[in-house]
């Protein structure tokens, strides 16, 4: 079972970490947590890693619904969105919201994961639009 969205650009993982922030914002999903991965496994444990941040994005609107079906639901919301250097293309990722569907059998979460689904596709497209895909 696929849990990604993934999308591949040929711009920088700097120029990338901005257009998803932006990205993001135009589907009404705001950054609530940012976690380094990189800089993070340096220091804790002296270890190199490509540049990889995670954001942990938010729609509170589709948060609000989803939690109205299910309280647990906080576990499995469809907010990290992974930027990572891979190879000389930088990949973006994101959890596909239908894995809280499938995870939890609620059927009550189906529209809340297609809209979810909708808008961070939205946002993936967007940063294809001009670059390339893959």
């Amino acid at each position: 079972m696929r849990y990604d969205r993934t999308v591949h650009v040929d711009d920088d993982y700097a120029t990338t970490v901005d257009r998803v922030r932006e990205a993001l914002a135009a589907e009404g999903f705001g950054i609530l947590t940012e976690i380094d991965v990189t800089a993070t496994l340096k220091a804790k444990l002296d270890v190199d890693v490509e540049d990889y941040v995670i954001l942990g994005a938010c729609n509170p609107q589709l948060a609000h619904r989803a939690l109205g079906v299910d309280r647990s639901v906080g576990l499995l919301l469809p907010c990290n969105v992974v930027v990572r250097r891979d190879g000389d293309r930088t990949a973006v990722q994101a959890l596909d919201p239908g894995t809280m569907v499938t995870l939890t059998g609620l059927d009550g979460l189906r529209p809340v994961a297609e809209e979810a689904v909708r808008r961070l596709d939205a946002a993936l497209a967007s940063l294809t639009a001009a670059g390339s895909e893959g």
